[in-house]
C-alpha cells in the first residue's frame, strides 16, 4: 500500500464546518472515515465549493442517477481509480446498476447486451477521456439522447470525475473499504 501524500484531516485541520460535513458524508458513505472528504476538507471553503458543484452534478443533475453512475463507473474503471469504483459501484446498485450492467460498463461500449443509449453514453465517455473532445458523429449521437443542458452536464460530469481520479491518485488517498 502507498502512503498518502497528505494525511486525512482532524478537527483542527478541517475546522468545525468541514469536520461536521466529513462526519455526515462518512456516515452517508458507510465509512468510518471517508478519506476523500477528510483530505479535501483541509482546503476549508474550497472544499465546500467543490461539494456544492459536485452535488449539482450528482445527485442534483438532470441526467438520470442510473446513467450518471454508469458514466462515473466508466471513468473510474478507465482511470483505474479504486476509490471511485468502491463508492460508485455501491451507489450505482441503489439506482439499478446491477453487477451484470457494471461488468458491461467495465467492458465498454462494445459489450454485448448494452442498449443503444448506454452504448452511446459510454462511447462518448471513452472518447472524451481519450481525446478531450468529441467528434461531430459522437456529438450527434449524444445529442439524440440528451437535451442541450444534459449535453453540457455530461461534459462537466466526465471531466469532474476524471479530475477527481487524478486528485485521488496523485494524493494517494486511501480507499475506505
Amino acid at each position: 500500500m502507498t502512503t498518502p501524500r497528505i494525511p486525512t484531516g482532524s478537527f483542527k485541520n478541517l475546522g468545525p464546518v468541514n469536520w461536521v460535513l466529513w462526519r455526515i458524508l462518512s456516515k452517508a458513505a458507510g465509512a468510518p472515515d471517508a478519506h476523500l472528504f477528510s483530505t479535501l476538507g483541509r482546503t476549508k471553503g474550497l472544499f465546500r465549493g467543490w461539494l456544492f458543484y459536485s452535488g449539482k452534478l450528482m445527485p442534483g443533475g438532470r441526467i438520470s442517477r442510473k446513467e450518471t453512475e454508469l458514466v462515473i463507473n466508466r471513468v473510474a474503471f478507465l482511470r483505474d481509480c479504486g476509490y471511485e469504483m468502491d463508492h460508485h459501484s455501491r451507489i450505482g446498485r441503489r439506482f439499478g446498476v446491477t453487477k451484470e450492467l457494471l461488468a458491461q460498463v467495465h467492458e465498454g461500449p462494445a459489450a454485448a447486451g448494452l442498449s443503444p443509449r448506454y452504448r452511446t453514453i459510454l462511447g462518448a465517455t471513452d472518447e472524451l477521456l481519450e481525446t478531450k473532445n468529441l467528434s461531430d458523429e459522437t456529438w450527434a449521437g449524444l445529442a439524440g439522447e440528451f437535451d442541450q443542458r444534459q449535453l453540457i452536464e455530461f461534459l462537466l460530469l466526465v471531466s469532474q470525475y476524471d479530475g477527481l481520479a487524478t486528485t485521488i491518485g496523485t494524493l494517494r488517498i486511501e480507499r475506505d473499504f
